[in-house]
């Protein structure tokens, strides 16, 4: 419900592992159903972006680069947060919270942290508005592996009572949300998604990804390459798990190769990786599935869509738009509805999918 009166407008900012930028929404979250009222994409420059995939890997001086990036993205950040307010007039006062995930620079669950920077308290002396911010840490606190934590947004927007179904966020990496018709919500990060296409598009084609999937389809898949590819044990295991850049990377990549291998047959390969691996966990974990619902920067590669589609049939894939939510707005709009629930008090996190200890209020508040 609103708090102390006022509508309950919120705003969500994503940017995710495929280090393309910020996604921003700014939401009336007080009807039934999550009410969009505008939409920004702020492109990261190459210094940026490249700055920030140095920080996936150790590296030389990581305090001082991460600093100096966190307060570089807390103002990629306001300047978001502006974009959605001059679009609608509303000004920042009439905002109640802005969810910000902040970008994943390590995700070491097995080791009991997460880092997300991005300078909350910067972006709200920026932003004059209310930030929730790290909404993975007190998860892992309780146990639980602090990802994925769209899942509880996917089970409040898309789950039906009379369908089986299973959400797919198709970002630099893949996660999975199971809905089933009657029992308890689960979901995963499946593996890859689109952080090895648009990895090695950009080392070959000088792209930020492979559009359409034009190139993938230009080579011939190694299905020997993608055997290699898919002993990796992460793929065998049991959720509750979840992974990021430190596993999906160029260089596990090139330690398969055997050797003259071309780039385009290797780019086919990688796009098999993510359909096989995500119709592989969907049939172990999510039995049942009728009907897919895909969103994330991914759903726009038609030809991954394609190839997905044949792995997971007979079930129905279709994008969240048929469900009445743009594929690439869902999740900056899923961290605009985690912040309603830390302002709130409520609860966020689903411990069916983290493998926490039990539900826990997510994110740290920084007043306005």
């Amino acid at each position: 419900m609103p708090v102390s009166g006022r509508p309950a407008i919120y705003a969500g900012l994503m940017s995710g592992t495929s280090l393309d930028g910020v996604d921003a929404v700014l939401a009336d979250l007080s009807g039934p159903r999550p009410a969009i009222l505008a939409t920004a994409h702020r492109p990261f420059d190459n210094g940026l972006r490249n700055a920030l995939a140095r920080l996936v890997q150790p590296g030389s001086d990581e305090i001082d680069r991460a600093g100096a990036m966190a307060n570089a993205l807390a103002r990629e950040y306001a300047a978001s947060v502006t974009a959605l307010l001059l679009q609608t007039g509303i000004p920042a006062r009439d905002v109640q919270a802005v969810g910000c995930h902040g970008q994943t620079i390590r995700h070491r669950p097995e080791r009991g942290y997460t880092v997300q920077i991005g300078n909350a308290a910067l972006l709200a002396e920026l932003s004059g508005i209310t930030v929730v911010a790290d909404f993975r840490s007190r998860d892992l606190a309780a146990g639980g592996q602090g990802a994925p934590l769209v899942p509880a947004f996917h089970a409040a927007v898309f789950a039906d009572p009379g369908e089986t179904r299973a959400v797919l966020n198709l970002g630099g990496i893949a996660n999975l949300t199971y809905l089933p018709a009657s029992g308890a919500v689960t979901g995963f990060d499946s593996g890859p998604g689109n952080c090895l296409l648009d990895a090695w598009a950009e080392l070959h084609l000088g792209t930020r990804f492979d559009a359409g999937g034009d190139w993938a389809a230009s080579g011939t898949e190694d299905r020997a390459l993608l055997a290699r590819l898919l002993d990796l044990s992460y793929f065998g295991m049991r959720p509750p798990k979840s992974t990021g850049r430190e596993t999906f990377n160029v260089d596990w990549v090139r330690e398969t190769f055997k050797g003259g291998e071309s780039a385009a047959d290797v780019q086919a390969t990688l796009l098999a990786l993510t359909a096989h691996s995500v119709a592989d966990a969907l049939a172990r974990w999510c039995p049942g599935t009728k009907r897919l619902i895909v969103c994330g920067g991914g759903a726009s590669n038609a030809r991954l869509v394609s190839r997905i589609t044949q792995e997971v049939r007979p079930a129905v894939v279709e994008p969240t738009s048929a469900h009445g939510l743009d594929p690439m707005h869902v999740e900056a709009l899923a961290f605009a509805w985690l912040a309603q629930a830390a302002i709130e008090g409520r609860t966020g996190n689903l411990p069916g999918v983290t493998g926490a200890r039990g539900p826990r209020v997510l994110g740290a508040i920084y007043p306005r």
